[in-house]
């Protein structure tokens, strides 16, 4: 979990946007801690890292069904506060957009199960206000910087993702087939290193693949 504390205020608010009347927060499930616990799903919200949910997912997919929940921020806006008092010292809005395409940075760790029948992959697109904190603990990178909270600003939009229809939705319909990652990246408006993140993934889960090469570009297809 990002930050200092136990849990981000943005894991608490994803909770509460998915729990309802009845549900069991924070319950216990086949011996494993479940966020939303419902009568005919387990909700399980992951801001990062899916290699440490590997094993649970794969024992829980078993017996239930499970929602995957992921947020992609479409607005990031980071507040500095001062260490001690927590007085905001000053508010700025990130330069760096996130797109679904950013989903496949954690599922090329689980491809082997994005299409389990009892699996659903739900993406909240959300904006976020990032809170900073100058305590000389943080990253070399952020200069002692430390992100001590991630909180929920806005619901923008949310997807989900079940099916290999769902997973191939997202190449663009001029898509030539058979393509290439360069391909993949001009077309979706990506970076290279997305495209390849997203063909690697997609074939990892047998819904594409290799059947060439075009140069030192390898030429995919889907299954």
């Amino acid at each position: 979990m990002i930050g200092t504390q136990n849990e981000s205020s943005l894991h608490a608010s994803l909770k509460e946007l998915y729990s309802q009347p009845g549900d069991i927060i924070e319950g216990r499930v086949d011996g494993f801690h479940i966020d939303v616990v419902k009568k005919d799903r387990l909700v399980e919200i992951q801001t990062a890292n899916f290699t440490s949910i590997k094993k649970k997912l794969s024992r829980l997919l078993e017996n239930h069904h499970v929602v995957l929940v992921y947020p992609i921020v479409f607005r990031r806006d980071i507040v500095k506060i001062a260490e001690g008092t927590g007085e905001v010292l000053s508010t700025r809005k990130s330069p760096k957009k996130e797109d679904v395409f950013d989903l496949f940075s954690e599922l090329l760790r689980i491809p082997h199960l994005i299409l389990h029948p009892n699996l659903t992959v739900e993406v909240v697109f959300i904006k976020e206000r990032e809170i900073r904190c100058d305590d000389g603990c943080g990253s070399w990178r952020r200069r002692g910087v430390s992100i001590v909270d991630r909180a929920l600003s806005e619901v923008v939009e949310r997807r989900s993702f079940a099916t290999a229809t769902d997973y191939l939705s997202l190449l663009p319909e001029e898509m030539p087939s058979p393509f290439t990652n360069k391909d993949l990246a001009r077309l979706a408006g990506v970076p290279r290193a997305k495209a390849q993140r997203t063909t690697y993934t997609l074939k990892k889960a047998g819904l594409l693949e290799e059947v060439g090469k075009k140069g030192n570009e390898l030429l995919y297809a889907v299954v």
